[in-house]
């Protein structure tokens, strides 16, 4: 159960949501996980600052993983985020920060898996 959490500087309208939230629907496979269970969530608007300096064009994504996944995975996979969020947002890899967190406990349903 991968959840993928996204703070972005510029407004989403719902077809761009809808675009980034497909993307990443099938990148999710990279760490070998299914679309099935994914949950993404967007904050626009957001204001970052790096470095003193507030980001035009920026985002920061949180990927929490129910499990883990091996080094090259994450490597890839922050690629290929940074590559959907520069074709649908036009935010540039080098203002997209990535965070992995792998959770050993996760609940859904009243229980844990």
């Amino acid at each position: 159960m991968p959840f993928i959490d996204s703070k972005v500087t510029v407004p989403l309208t719902e077809e761009k949501k809808e675009a980034v939230k497909s993307k990443l629907g099938k990148a999710i496979s990279i760490l070998h996980k299914g679309e099935g269970y994914l949950m993404v969530g967007f904050e626009d608007n957001y204001s970052l600052y790096f470095g003193g300096k507030k980001l035009e064009k920026g985002a920061y994504v949180e990927v929490s993983l129910f499990g883990a996944a091996e080094s090259k995975d994450y490597d890839r996979m922050t690629g290929e985020i940074c590559r959907i969020l520069s074709d649908e947002l036009g935010i540039p890899a080098n203002a997209v920060y990535v965070t992995y967190r792998e959770v050993a406990d996760w609940g859904w349903n009243g229980s844990n898996f």
